[in-house]
């Protein structure tokens, strides 16, 4: 299969979903929705999303409320860069090769839209127009693996861990720890949704969840790697910034090249982890790979 053209056919689907179901940017509030609309339709990856959905397919089975739940995780990531942005967090200028939400809003405007993001992530998983023909006992499912990736066992937890690091001595295992919860238990959940959706046996589920552990870390290496050898012009942003902060990472403890091979090392067990679902995984192996080549 050609991963790119996969990738974009799925980043289309969830641009349009996204859209249609946001408020137009004249619809009052207008300032906050215009500020919502502006981080989210930047032109993400819509990494976690396609990962939903890519597990969705690796079962095999209908997936009724899969587009929402997916979508759903694209929202949860785009309030976390907006605050993570912010001069209280990382205070950065640019993402996606834009000035940064509270650079063109306000920081008060920025922290109120990804409020705004998060709470309606929650909406979409709830909405029974959008969820129609989902399993009641399946959607709690989804709305429990949502708020368990997102929050303070999670996502939350992580960035937590991540502020707390800055500027002392961390060991190898604390590294770990961070970027398991701050990056990877959002992937975790993206995988694990989709696979719920679509109606996963319980062995399906722990296979797909090992595979999303090893990817979640395969990625925050490789954006590790791009922080250290990635341009402005490539990232969208400034490079060095964790150098900058005093934070320790992947390169820090085992140099550029010796990061890739860790974080290839991941993917190769990752893949190793779809070998029951045949070619039907075949998307998700793809993304692993694509993970560790991406040039942002």
């Amino acid at each position: 299969m050609n991963v790119k053209d996969y990738l974009e056919q799925k980043r289309n689907d969830v641009d349009r979903f996204l859209d249609s179901v946001m408020p137009s940017a004249t619809t009052p509030p207008a300032t906050l929705h215009e500020s919502m609309r502006y981080s989210l339709m930047a032109g993400g990856k819509r990494v976690r999303p396609i990962l939903a959905m890519a597990a969705a397919e690796a079962v095999g089975q209908p997936a009724p409320g899969l587009m929402p739940a997916a979508c759903s995780l694209e929202l949860i990531h785009t309030y976390s860069l907006i605050h993570d942005d912010l001069p209280a967090m990382d205070n950065d200028d640019f993402r996606r090769g834009k000035p940064t939400n509270h650079k063109v809003y306000g920081d008060a405007m920025a922290i109120l839209a990804g409020d705004a993001l998060l709470t309606m992530a929650f909406a979409l998983c709830s909405r029974p127009d959008l969820m129609k023909g989902c399993d009641p006992a399946r959607q709690v499912r989804l709305i429990q693996e949502l708020a368990y990736g997102s929050g303070n066992a999670g996502m939350v937890g992580g960035q937590v861990f991540d502020i707390q690091a800055e500027n002392i001595d961390i060991d190898f295992a604390m590294l770990q720890n961070i970027h398991k919860h701050k990056t990877g238990m959002l992937i975790r959940a993206a995988v694990r949704m989709g696979a719920i959706a679509a109606g996963a046996t319980n062995h399906q589920l722990d296979e797909l969840t090992s595979y999303a552990e090893d990817v979640g870390l395969a990625f925050q290496i490789a954006d590790d790697v791009l922080n250290v050898t990635g341009t402005r012009e490539e990232l969208g942003k400034n490079p060095n910034t964790d150098a900058e902060r005093g934070k320790k990472t992947y390169p820090t403890f085992y140099g550029a090249e010796g990061a890739r091979k860790l974080a290839d090392d991941c993917v190769a067990r990752a893949i190793a982890r779809l070998s029951q679902f045949g070619q039907a995984a075949e998307p998700l192996s793809e993304i692993a790979r694509y993970i560790t080549s991406r040039k942002n």
